[in-house]
C-alpha cells in the first residue's frame, strides 16, 4: 500500500505525526452503547470535535504551513473555507508567526468567522461557495505572492490530517471499520494511508451529503468532476470537487463512498447530542448518519465514526434539533381549522393532552383568503415521543373529525 504509485505514503504521515506533536491534542476515542445497540456491533466515537480549532483541520494546516521557507512565511497565506480549514489556518498561522487572509462564503457560521478572527486572521467574504473562495484566493496569491494553503488538495495537508488514523489504530488496534465523512477528501484520504498502509483488511467507508456528493460522480467518470447546485445544512463537506491529490488516493484505497439525506444528517447530530453528549455539526456528524441510516446490515467491528468537527451556530442548531426532532418521529406541526366559538380551541388541546402529545407553540389565526367568518386556523407544534407516538396522535385526531393541514 505505501508504494511509490501513492502521492502520500505511511512514512510522510508519520512525519507529520512528529512534527505535530504538541500542536494537536490526540482526540479520545469514546465507545458508544446506543449507537453499537442499533449498528449490532461495537461502535466508537473519534472524537475530532474535540480538536484544537474544533476540527481535524489544525493537522493539515500546521503541517503545510510549518515547512514553508522562512521567505514563504513572510509573504504570508491566503485560505478559502467555510469556516473549519479557516480556523486551522488562522491557528496555525498564529503558532507559527505568520500573516494569514481567508476568504469565506457568505452565510459561513457566524462563530466560524468569529474565531478565525480572534485567531488572527484578516477575513474576506465572497460568493456563496468555497469553490467561488478558492477562486478569489488564487486571484490573491498571484497578485500579492501570498501562499495558497489548499483545504486539501496538497500532499502536506493529507499527511497531517491522516495522523488522526494514526491514532486510531494506536487507540483500537483492533478496528475493522472505519467510516469519515468526505468533502474534497482530505481527511479520508490521509486516513486512508495511515491505515491501509499497515492494516489492509480494515474496511474505510466515505460519507458525504446526497445534496454535494462530487465524489460518486468522480468516481464514475474516472476523474473528479464538479458537483453542480449544491444546496446541504453540512457546510464542512460542501465542496464542488474533489482534489487531485485526495481523488486518486480515496480511489485506490477507500472501500466505498456513500451518501446520507439532510434528514439523516439532522437525525445523528440530535442523535450523537442525546445519545453522545456531543456537539458537532452536520458534517461531523455524516459518519454517525450513515452507520443509522444501514443499521442492521452486517458489518464488521469494531467500527470507528470519525467526528470530524463540532463548530455549529448555535441557531442552526436549534433549527436542526427541531427538524431532527421531525425526522424523528417527536415533532409535529399542522394547521386545523374549528369553528369561531368558545371551547374550541380548548377542545382541540384536550383532544391533544388525551393522547399525550405536549404542546409546545399555538399560533392562532382568524384572517385570511381561504377562511370563512365563522373559523379559525389553529397552527400547533406539538412534541411526540417518536414515530408511532407520532402516528397515534395523527390518527385519533383524524378520527375525531379533525382535517390536518401541513406545509
Amino acid at each position: 500500500m505505501a508504494s511509490p504509485l501513492l502521492s502520500v505514503t505511511l512514512d510522510d504521515v508519520r512525519a507529520a505525526q512528529d512534527l505535530l506533536s504538541g500542536v494537536v491534542r490526540p482526540t479520545p476515542l469514546e465507545y458508544s452503547r446506543a449507537l453499537s445497540d442499533r449498528v449490532g456491533c461495537e461502535v466508537y466515537l473519534k472524537c475530532e470535535n474535540l480538536q484544537r480549532a474544533g476540527s481535524f483541520k489544525i493537522r493539515g494546516a500546521y503541517t503545510r504551513m510549518s515547512r514553508l521557507t522562512d521567505e514563504e512565511k513572510a509573504r504570508g497565506v491566503v485560505a478559502a473555507s467555510a469556516g473549519n480549514h479557516a480556523q486551522g489556518v488562522a491557528l496555525a498561522g498564529q503558532l507559527l508567526g505568520i500573516d494569514v487572509k481567508v476568504y469565506m462564503p457568505h452565510g459561513a457560521p457566524m462563530p466560524k468567522l468569529i474565531a478565525t478572527r480572534a485567531y488572527g486572521a484578516t477575513v474576506e467574504q465572497v460568493g456563496t461557495t468555497i469553490d467561488e473562495c478558492l477562486v478569489r484566493a488564487k486571484e490573491w496569491e498571484a497578485e500579492t505572492g501570498a501562499v495558497l494553503i489548499h483545504p486539501f488538495d496538497h500532499r502536506d495537508i493529507v499527511a497531517g490530517q491522516g495522523t488522526a488514523g494514526l491514532e486510531i489504530l494506536d487507540q483500537l488496534p483492533e478496528v475493522k471499520t472505519i467510516v469519515c465523512s468526505a468533502g474534497g477528501g482530505g481527511i479520508l484520504a490521509g486516513i486512508a494511508v495511515a491505515v491501509k498502509s499497515q492494516r489492509p483488511d480494515v474496511r474505510l467507508v466515505g460519507v458525504q451529503a446526497e445534496q454535494a456528493a462530487a465524489y460518486p460522480l468522480s468516481l464514475a467518470a474516472g476523474k473528479p468532476v464538479a458537483f453542480e447546485n449544491m444546496a446541504t445544512m453540512a457546510d464542512g463537506i460542501a465542496v464542488g470537487m474533489p482534489g487531485d491529490v485526495p481523488y486518486a488516493l480515496v480511489r485506490d484505497l477507500v472501500d466505498s463512498i456513500e451518501t446520507v439525506s439532510e434528514e439523516e444528517l439532522s437525525r445523528a447530530l440530535l442523535f450523537v447530542l442525546e445519545r453522545a453528549k456531543l456537539v458537532v455539526e452536520p458534517a461531523g456528524a455524516a459518519a454517525v448518519a450513515d452507520l443509522l441510516k444501514h443499521a442492521g446490515r452486517p458489518m464488521d467491528g469494531p467500527v470507528v465514526a470519525v467526528l470530524t468537527g463540532g463548530n455549529i451556530d448555535p441557531l442552526l442548531l436549534l433549527r436542526i434539533i427541531r427538524h431532527g426532532m421531525a425526522a424523528a418521529g417527536r415533532y409535529l406541526q399542522f394547521r386545523v381549522r374549528v369553528s369561531d366559538k368558545p371551547g374550541h380551541l380548548a377542545k382541540l388541546l384536550a383532544d391533544c393532552a388525551a393522547v399525550d402529545a405536549n404542546v409546545l407553540e399555538v399560533e392562532h389565526i382568524r384572517t385570511g383568503t381561504t377562511i370563512t367568518v365563522d373559523e379559525v386556523e389553529i397552527g400547533l407544534q406539538l412534541e411526540t415521543r417518536g414515530q408511532q407516538h407520532c402516528e397515534e396522535v395523527l390518527r385519533t385526531l383524524r378520527g375525531k373529525g379533525y382535517e390536518l393541514r401541513f406545509g
